[in-house]
């Protein structure tokens, strides 16, 4: 947070506007002497506590620098008028602001570098110019990167803890943040692109920026009244974050995918599906719901992946991919898969992504061959969870031919699924047999037969009711028959 300005003592406008016309023209012929004129006067002004005009005097000495193309004084001055004693902070800020403004019209790289530099140090440590340090940081980092020094490049941007600065806006702070994690991803450090990116609230990026019309009527109507006074409104601008939603969730499929955590992908998928931007997009929007089904399908079998497998096939925008929602179907039903006919029928469609590979090194992705590998355990483990279902003891011989495995690859799958508790299975090798039954243990049979003993008296007494209910229709209805009988003797009297 600013300080609060300080009253000046007494105001030094009208005098630091002549000296500083003046020194501008003297400066065209001794810029020394125009650099002291003004410094005599700066140090009156600093000392009044007159803010606007030691403000005005600081940004004429640095622009007299610049002007006559002398960079090694302007860096002088400019770290000699930070540290005058009791110099004014939001002078040193405005002085700052204005240098990094020049940094355009440096005439080389390396007195841009120099500038960049003197920035750097004149802002360490300082607070009230967190910002401006976090900018030229930036810069410094860019040029950096340009020369292919990566890792110096990463380094200097990710000292900087930007998510603790006050004054800096929450935009500028993701966007920040953004850049970080993209040069720590370029330069392989995937363990602190990770840590950065969780600096990164997803309810900001979630946030609806639109608001009520209501209240954008009301707000129209004051715009208006003011217009009416003669004030001049600009239009509102909403704080739309899509662009940057985009780019934080593009970077967690990439820290996502390196860990091949497919899961976690699919879900960044979805966060992106969610997006109007995509929604609206037919080709953005059949390529993201391509990929949900491809990482959804990868992920390893658990509860969380049952539920939305199913969940993305009920998805009624699949229609639009009819042959990757026939593929996701599959993996719904309790039906074999054979993978040879799986890898015929949809392999040509898959690798023509480059989410999929079936040939080692050929993609340019290298994990692409691990997700073709990938998605043929998950077939085999799909058909051993289909077998379990329908079987409790079956041969090996039957069970390879099933599933189009070697008895040692089976063996391996089905351990596999046991370690992770998917299934059940005990494996007799002298026997050669498989079973999938789980044994019970007393409390397990005793609980079976008391909700089996009760569920059938229950039905007994269901019995009974419906028993008793047809005869007291059947003893109702002779007297009805009799009574009717009456009334009809009555009627012909």
């Amino acid at each position: 947070m600013a300080d609060a300005p300080i009253k000046p003592e007494k105001d030094f406008s009208k005098e630091a506007e002549k000296q500083i016309l003046e020194a501008t023209k003297l400066a065209k012929t001794d810029i020394q002497a125009a650099i002291e004129k003004l410094s005599a006067l700066e140090k009156q002004t600093r000392q009044a506590s007159d803010l606007a005009s030691t403000s005005r005097i600081l940004i004429s000495i640095v622009t007299i620098c610049k002007n006559t193309g002398d960079w090694g004084l302007l860096n002088d001055q400019t770290l000699v008028l930070s540290k005058k004693h009791g110099q004014l902070k939001q002078a040193i800020t405005r002085m700052v602001q204005t240098v990094m403004d020049f940094l355009d019209e440096t005439p080389s790289l390396e007195t841009k570098l120099s500038v960049i530099e003197t920035l750097r140090t004149v802002t360490e440590g300082k607070i009230f110019v967190e910002v401006e340090r976090a900018r030229v940081t930036k810069i410094l980092s860019d040029i950096k990167k340009e020369q292919g020094d990566l890792k110096a490049a990463t380094d200097i941007l990710c000292e900087l803890q930007v998510e603790t600065f006050g004054s800096m806006d929450r935009r500028e702070k993701v966007e920040f943040i953004l850049s970080q994690v993209a040069l720590c991803i370029e330069s392989g450090d995937w363990t602190q692109a990770g840590i950065l990116a969780r600096k990164i609230s997803t309810k900001y990026l979630s946030r609806k920026p639109k608001k009520t019309p209501e209240q954008l009527e009301k707000e129209k109507k004051e715009r208006e009244k003011k217009r009416e006074k003669g004030e001049d409104v600009p239009e509102p601008k909403e704080d739309d974050v899509t662009d940057l939603k985009l780019r934080y969730y593009e970077q967690q499929v990439i820290l996502a995918k390196h860990d091949a955590k497919y899961l976690d992908v699919c879900k960044h998928y979805r966060q992106v599906l969610d997006t109007e931007a995509v929604e609206e997009d037919p080709q953005k929007l059949r390529a993201v719901l391509q990929r949900i089904i491809y990482f959804i399908i990868l992920a390893p079998h658990d509860n969380e992946q049952h539920d939305l497998l199913h969940r993305t096939h009920k998805d009624a925008r699949n229609a639009q991919i009819p042959e990757d929602a026939e593929l996701l179907k599959l993996f719904t039903v309790h039906e074999l898969m054979r993978w040879p006919e799986v890898s015929k029928l949809f392999g040509p469609h898959l690798c023509s992504t480059e989410i999929f590979d079936p040939a080692e090194g050929l993609s340019g992705d290298d994990k692409a061959f691990q997700r073709w590998q990938d998605l043929r355990k998950r077939v085999i483990e799909h058909n051993v969870r289909v077998v379990a279902k329908y079987y409790t003891r079956i041969q090996m011989g039957r069970l390879t031919r099933l599933l189009d495995l070697t008895e040692d690859e089976t063996e391996k799958y089905i351990s596999e699924l046991v370690t992770s508790k998917t299934v059940y299975a005990k494996i007799d090798r002298p026997a050669r047999i498989v079973s999938f039954s789980k044994p019970r243990d007393a409390d397990d049979v005793l609980n079976e037969w008391s909700f089996n003993m009760k569920s059938l008296l229950g039905l007994l007494e269901r019995v009974d009711h419906l028993i008793t209910k047809e005869e007291m229709m059947a003893r109702i209805q002779p007297g009805a028959k009799s009574k009717k009988g009456k009334e009809s003797k009555k009627a012909a009297r």
